[in-house]
């Protein structure tokens, strides 16, 4: 069976930090745990207003931990110049918006860009791999293959919201048509938003599925039986 890379999110790490503005809970132990517990990748969301992560979590666990670090941001100047300096091994453009409690959809591709076709080339010039953020829609897909995406992250978040076996059965299905497409484009196939310890298996059973990145669930998780088994459990569960 194909091994499913499992991306961790940590922001929630450093969201525990900020609250009472100290220097833990320690982004760096974080992805130390991470990688020792099994995960393949640590996801880390630098967002414009800095409500989480801050730039000097990017550059310390770049410079401190041996691992994948997977960043996500905007398509905008300022994270453009941001991941050139601190080069993770790779980027996924999101969408932003200033009051929304997490991200709530997948960029929106329905007419030219390109302000995100200039970050992705200079990311990409610079040895960076670039995804993007999309719904499971083919118009997306095609948008983000044809400005020179190397994967394709789909949204799971009305998958993971939806209420009863029917409704999920048709999420689950957009997904596995979309999975199609992506791969048909030769592209990546990575998914996340939303997956937690009860509806990841289906998703990971895709075909063609690389990798998912999960984070608030893990880390939720974390809190009771602590991040190591917390990420092991979920590691398990994908394969």
């Amino acid at each position: 069976m194909k091994h499913v890379k499992l991306g961790v999110n940590i922001d929630h790490i450093a969201t525990l930090r900020q609250a009472r503005g100290e220097k833990n809970p320690d982004t760096v132990e974080a992805a130390r745990v991470v990688y020792s517990s099994g995960g393949d990748m640590v996801v880390m969301h630098l967002r414009q207003d800095r409500r989480h992560i801050q730039e000097a979590d990017l550059e310390r666990v770049r410079t401190d931990v041996k691992g994948i670090l997977h960043m996500e941001m905007a398509a905008v100047p300022e994270m453009e110049k941001i991941a050139l300096r601190v080069r993770p091994d790779s980027v996924c453009l999101v969408p932003e918006s200033p009051r929304e409690l997490t991200t709530q959809g997948g960029m929106k591709l329905d007419g030219k860009r390109p302000d995100i076709a200039k970050v992705i080339k200079n990311l990409s010039a610079a040895g960076i791999a670039v995804s993007i953020f999309t719904d499971p829609e083919p118009q997306a897909i095609r948008a983000a293959h044809n400005m020179g995406a190397d994967s394709i992250e789909l949204c799971t978040r009305k998958y993971a919201e939806s209420w009863g076996k029917k409704l999920q059965a048709k999420e689950l299905e957009k997904l596995q048509l979309a999975g199609f497409l992506v791969k048909e484009l030769e592209m990546e196939l990575h998914a996340g938003h939303g997956l937690d310890y009860y509806n990841v298996m289906q998703v990971a059973r895709i075909e063609g599925m690389d990798c998912l990145n999960i984070g608030f669930s893990i880390i939720s998780r974390g809190l009771f039986v602590g991040l190591k088994n917390a990420v092991a459990e979920m590691k398990r569960l994908i394969q």
